[in-house]
C-alpha cells in the first residue's frame, strides 16, 4: 500500500461511525487491512525481522497514539504486531481509525520495510 494522504491527518473528536458504503470504499484504499465487521474494527499483522524491531514499531505507534488521543488494541510477539483500530464511543469504525491506520502503514514503510 502507498502511503495515504490521510497519514498528514490529525483526529478529531466526536466522529460517526462509517457506513457500510464508506467501509467497503476503504478496502482499496487499505488494501492490506482487515475490516472485521462483526468486531467493527480495522486490523493488520506488521511482521519484523525480530522481537526488538516489533518492540520498536510498537513504541513509535504508542507515541503517536498518545499525540492524536486514539489508542489501538496492540499485540506483540517475536517478528509480529497486530494492530487492531476502533472508535470505543462510536462503536465502530471512523475516520479517525482510517486516519491512524495509515499512520502505522506510514511509519512501517519508512522505518522497517
Amino acid at each position: 500500500m502507498k502511503t495515504s494522504p490521510g497519514a498528514k491527518n490529525h483526529c478529531v473528536e466526536n466522529v460517526q461511525k462509517l457506513d457500510d458504503r464508506a467501509l467497503k470504499a476503504l478496502k482499496n484504499d487499505l488494501s492490506d487491512w482487515q475490516i472485521l465487521e462483526h468486531d467493527q474494527v480495522l486490523e493488520k499483522l506488521y511482521k519484523f525481522a525480530d522481537f526488538s524491531k516489533a518492540l520498536e514499531f510498537v513504541n513509535q505507534i504508542g507515541s503517536i497514539a498518545e499525540k492524536e488521543n486514539h489508542h489501538p488494541d496492540i499485540f506483540l510477539s517475536w517478528g509480529r504486531v497486530s494492530i487492531k483500530w476502533s472508535t470505543h464511543s462510536a462503536r465502530g469504525i471512523t475516520q479517525n481509525d482510517v486516519i491512524m491506520a495509515a499512520k502505522c502503514d506510514e511509519i512501517y514503510e519508512n522505518h522497517f520495510s
